[in-house]
């Protein structure tokens, strides 16, 4: 009996999706729990696996169609491709065959058991990204023994010098005594960035207040005890663990910063998922730090280690990327020195990163060089009062300008 596969719920606030990839062509045979097709939402790209072994008959949806909850992708038949077995009726004999003697006949040999039908082959668990990756270089993934849980088939297990997917090309038009132009279909993620971002700026009254922190003592902090820190814990210290313990005892000071408007409602929530800013060649990701104020520096290093290296290989789940309440970016990676970010909605306030920069400084009426950091802070002026945001900031420039008080939580 045929099957069908229809798009699940994709989670809170995504709607639709479109058909990125099919994993399985018509006729192929699927197992149980095997990806049929990857789906592309705003926020993460997730497999569709066939529900029951057999063969796919039917593709319902044609690559790069737009499908919501529910819609119907494709139908698998339960051993399809078998010879059906036809029940017929024995034939009368006619009167002369009726009057012929009966021949006598040897006993038939003994019945031989039918082989039993080969199961389908069952496709080795892998992220979409890894299996692009081993299409381009020819690779069998059923030959790749796989190093992640559960036998997951990681990047590197497919080699040293494994490629980057390259994303087919967009035609480069020239028309008569014009220069060339290459037109390039943005995805879906990137089209909810965009759309977004404008949202933000047309619902919010967005206003950014600046400051900035001396670095001396956390990077002297961490300088001390990095090799002690990773020997101990198995991650490395950086600087977002710091980030992420200022953050949050600031917006335990300064609540407003970490709610949300409901309508005629101020939201003030009372638990701290942080998101932490992503960039992956598909657009930002924001993935989130669940109960920030409740994991340790090593605790906060580790859940950021295991994000981004999701995000890198395009395996966040929806869950990852959903219920933050204050958003932290850091433009500081790519070298940026000054940048007023955009609110992450339906969050109010999001802390900017920037690059650190040896400046001269006066302190103690000497001037002195020292490791400085622009930040800045983007807040809804619908609820935070220009001296809260202030405030807020001084509070994180305070924490890490004298970073024990982040260990005794002062």
């Amino acid at each position: 009996m045929p099957t069908e596969i229809r798009v699940p719920e994709m989670g809170e606030s995504v709607a639709e999706a479109s058909i990125a990839n099919w994993l399985k062509q018509t006729g192929d045979a699927v197992a149980a729990g095997e990806p049929v097709v990857e789906l592309e939402t705003d926020k993460v790209n997730l497999e569709v696996p066939s529900p029951v072994a057999g063969v796919l008959v039917s593709q319902d949806q044609a690559a790069g169609a737009v499908v919501h909850a529910g819609d119907l992708l494709a139908t698998v038949k339960d051993g399809a491709g078998k010879p059906p077995v036809e029940d017929k009726a024995p034939e009368k004999p006619s009167a002369s065959a009726a009057q012929m003697p009966e021949p006598t006949v040897p006993p038939p040999p003994p019945p031989v058991a039918p082989a039993a039908p080969a199961a389908p082959a069952v496709s080795p668990p892998a992220a979409p990204t890894v299996r692009r990756l081993a299409r381009a270089q020819g690779v069998d993934l059923a030959a790749v023994a796989g190093s992640g849980p559960i036998g997951r088939i990681q990047r590197q297990d497919l080699g040293p010098r494994a490629p980057a997917v390259q994303e087919p090309s967009a035609p480069v038009e020239t028309a008569a005594g014009e220069e060339p132009i290459e037109r390039q279909r943005m995805s879906r993620r990137r089209l909810t960035i965009a759309r977004r971002l404008v949202e933000a700026q047309h619902t919010a009254a967005m206003l950014t207040t600046f400051n900035e922190v001396d670095m001396s003592r956390v990077m002297a902090m961490r300088s001390q005890y990095k090799d002690a820190f990773k020997e101990r814990h198995g991650v490395s210290l950086g600087f977002m663990s710091f980030f992420t313990k200022a953050t949050v005892e600031a917006l335990k000071a300064f609540p407003r910063l970490n709610a949300e408007v409901s309508q005629d409602e101020i939201w003030l929530k009372r638990y701290y998922h942080i998101g932490v800013a992503v960039s992956t060649p598909e657009g930002l990701v924001v993935p989130v730090i669940r109960h920030a104020d409740q994991l340790s520096f090593a605790g906060i290093e580790a859940e950021i280690q295991r994000l981004a290296k999701r995000a890198r290989d395009r395996e966040l789940a929806i869950a990852d990327l959903q219920g933050g309440t204050f958003t932290i970016t850091n433009g500081g990676v790519f070298g940026s020195l000054l940048s007023t970010p955009i609110l992450n909605q339906p969050e109010v306030a999001i802390l900017g990163m920037h690059t650190i920069q040896e400046r001269p400084v006066a302190v103690g009426g000497q001037v002195v060089v020292r490791p400085m950091m622009y930040l800045a802070v983007t807040y809804d002026h619908r609820i935070v009062d220009g001296a809260e945001a202030v405030r807020f900031l001084v509070h994180i420039k305070e924490q890490l300008e004298s970073p024990e008080r982040l260990l005794l939580e002062l």
